[in-house]
């Protein structure tokens, strides 16, 4: 393997549905120390929801700017461990991904498509030719991870294959109308905030409301802009606009859900 001098080599990141009560980053963590004990390793989260899939393409679509270029980003969470989905490792403007063939990379990707992609086929980079069938993050993802940011070339990883062949998570696209745009939630945070897939570039300068569930919610810049129990649409820090409640908790109270349709209006 040949490794990139101390200092030049990328951060490894960590997302994952496994959350800390349990013991699997950690060995994640163990594995990629043994191949490489002078990677900076970033945890992202663990605490997306269980093989909330679309959680976890959010999360990571809106962590990856904030990193350097040839980062690897390690992704697992994976309801379909074990069975024929595709293990794989994609390059991308950024930096790389590494992790399941389910949907999680759509969000990255849909922002800055693959330039190459491959399928984790070498088993030279895996722990063991004998992955366990659920713990596939310990036994491929991790140390293939290891090994890519040490400076294995992807292509060395496996099987090339066509990016266009990549599992898109189809959570809809928001669409322009006459008097505002159509969208729906597509992420729902620790605050309960609703966060929506319209783009905050689509209200910038405008007098605006969003419409949904039977309410009509005035569109303001801080959650203090309204009285605490109150309503508000905002553009989040993520830069999608959002429904919240100042001081209080948006999905609970208001029973709007993942997919539910909303309509910003412009006055």
């Amino acid at each position: 393997m040949s490794k990139k001098e101390i200092g030049q080599q990328p951060p490894l990141t960590l997302l994952s549905d496994f959350s800390d009560r349990n013991v699997y980053v950690g060995i994640m963590k163990g594995v990629i120390a043994q191949i490489n004990p002078r990677l900076t390793v970033v945890d992202l989260t663990h605490q997306i929801p269980p093989q909330d899939i679309a959680a976890a393409r959010f999360c990571l679509m809106n962590a990856y700017p904030y990193f350097p270029v040839g980062t690897v980003h390690l992704a697992v969470v994976d309801p379909g461990v074990g069975s024929k989905r595709r293990a794989i490792a994609v390059e991308f403007a950024q930096g790389f991904l590494v992790g399941p063939d389910n949907g999680i990379f759509s969000g990255v990707l849909s922002q800055t498509p693959a330039i190459a992609a491959v399928e984790l086929t070498n088993l030279n980079y895996w722990r063991t030719p004998q992955p366990s069938k659920t713990f596939h993050g310990r036994d491929i993802f991790a140390p293939v991870a290891a090994n890519l940011a040490s400076g294995v070339p992807l292509k060395q990883l496996g099987q090339e294959i066509d990016p266009a062949s990549l599992v898109k998570l189809d959570i809809g696209d928001c669409k322009q109308t006459t008097t505002g745009v159509v969208g729906c939630i597509q992420y729902i945070d620790h605050f309960g905030n609703l966060v929506s897939n319209i783009p905050g570039s689509y209200v910038q300068g405008k007098t605006w409301c969003v419409q949904v569930a039977g309410l009509s919610i005035p569109g303001g810049e801080t959650y203090s802009d309204v009285k605490v129990g109150e309503i508000i649409a905002l553009v989040g820090s993520h830069g999608w606009v959002e429904i919240a409640i100042n001081c209080g908790h948006a999905h609970s109270q208001l029973q709007i859900n993942l997919q539910d349709a909303l309509q910003v209006l412009f006055f």
